[in-house]
């Protein structure tokens, strides 16, 4: 349990049931009123933000949650299979955790999971991938914000993303799966 004058961005609270993550907090002064905790929270599980306020000395059970390295194996169904590397057992990712990542998913990638118990609270993906390009998309010439410098590339996970003009089907290039941006061709 911690004060909720302690709580600082990127702690991990319980209130009820539910896991929150501090993403700001902020003491209020009010005159001629005491003073107040304020908060914004979001929920581990539905990625909402809530605000909420606590009394300055009011207590909070903070919750440490355990990273696991895990290597994606392949979808199933709704599903993302993954093994995790330290205790060698498979463990089943569902869709709404992985979200816009799958499209940067390939087997190997190692991933680190935040978990808390049995349960995975997200999946963050390393900061670069190498990933191959398969397919050159072609733009029309007068497409509502085609850049000349730049055209899209189709990649073996079926990610697109804007590469440079010298980029061609084959080529491995490193992209930034966070930003969904082209970095270097290697």
């Amino acid at each position: 349990m911690v004060a909720s004058s302690q709580l600082t961005p990127g702690m991990t609270i319980t209130i009820g049931s539910k896991l929150y993550r501090v993403d700001s907090c902020v003491k209020v002064a009010v005159p001629k009123s005491s003073p107040f905790i304020k908060t914004k929270l979001r929920d581990l599980e539905s990625s909402q933000l809530v605000e909420k306020n606590f009394k300055p000395n009011q207590e909070v059970e903070e919750v440490h949650l355990e990273e696991h390295r895990l290597e994606f194996l392949y979808p199933e169904g709704k599903q993302y299979l993954f093994l995790d590397i330290d205790t060698l057992e498979q463990v089943l990712v569902t869709g709404s955790i992985i979200g816009s990542k799958m499209n940067y998913l390939k087997e190997g990638i190692e991933v680190k999971a935040s978990f808390y118990g049995s349960t995975i609270f997200s999946v963050q993906l390393p900061q670069f991938l190498e990933l191959m390009v398969v397919n050159i998309i072609a733009r029309s010439e007068n497409a509502r914000g085609a850049n000349s410098a730049t055209r899209a590339a189709e990649l073996e996970t079926g990610a697109t993303i804007d590469v440079p003009p010298f980029i061609e089907v084959g080529d491995i290039i490193k992209v930034d799966p966070e930003s969904e941006e082209y970095i270097q061709r290697v």
